[in-house]
């Protein structure tokens, strides 16, 4: 029996290793850096247990700003992203700074973490969205959309519905802070928060 004992200790071993998770970070403006940092079991688990406490779509949402701050938070705690402000200018030439091309392809790569563990209920990730105007200035952004919720009997949307979208937009502040959620229209149409804005910090 002691054979059963032993390999009932390898897969607890086995599930505690898996149960962290890596994934890289891109900083320095356009990807030009990226780092690969580790999110503990614990870390994952708050994450989890944030997300699952959702109560509805709009929630939902809210409580995915908070765990994309926090989980850039952590990432700044491994990484130079814990230099990074809201915005392009507060951090103009600091190592390890963030323009939206590294917050939006960050911010999906942790979205899609997110995805795969099964902790978004009422949405979908999506590519990132761009906004520009006149064909010069472009602005990146993680993207989501609304799905039918996971529920055997739930009632179906009317086909031919066009799913609402969203944005996370993890630029706007300071890292660790909870990522802007606003509907894509909204965000398409150039509106979004006043960088120089102060807001809790909502550090786990």
């Amino acid at each position: 029996m002691r054979w059963l004992a032993v390999a009932s200790l390898l897969l607890l071993f086995a599930a505690g290793v898996s149960a962290n998770e890596a994934l890289s970070v891109c900083y320095n403006y356009g990807c030009q850096s990226e780092d690969e940092v580790l999110f503990s079991d614990v870390q994952l688990r708050r994450v989890g247990e944030l997300l699952m406490d959702g109560r509805g779509v709009t929630h939902e949402r809210a409580l995915l700003g908070v765990a994309i701050g926090w989980m850039l938070g952590w990432a700044g705690e491994q990484t130079p992203i814990a230099s990074d402000r809201g915005g392009n200018f507060a951090d103009d030439g600091v190592y390890g700074r963030m323009d939206c091309i590294d917050h939006s392809t960050t911010t999906t790569r942790l979205l899609r973490l997110i995805e795969r563990r099964g902790w978004l209920r009422y949405h979908r990730v999506l590519d990132p969205a761009l906004r520009s105007s006149f064909l010069i200035f472009g602005h990146f952004a993680a993207q989501i959309e609304v799905i039918e919720p996971a529920e055997p009997f739930a009632e179906k949307a009317p086909t031919g519905d066009v799913p609402e979208r969203y944005v996370v937009d993890s630029w706007f502040f300071d890292n660790g802070q909870p990522a802007v959620v606003m509907p894509l229209d909204s965000w398409l149409a150039g509106e979004g928060p006043d960088v120089d804005d102060e807001r809790n910090n909502q550090r786990p």
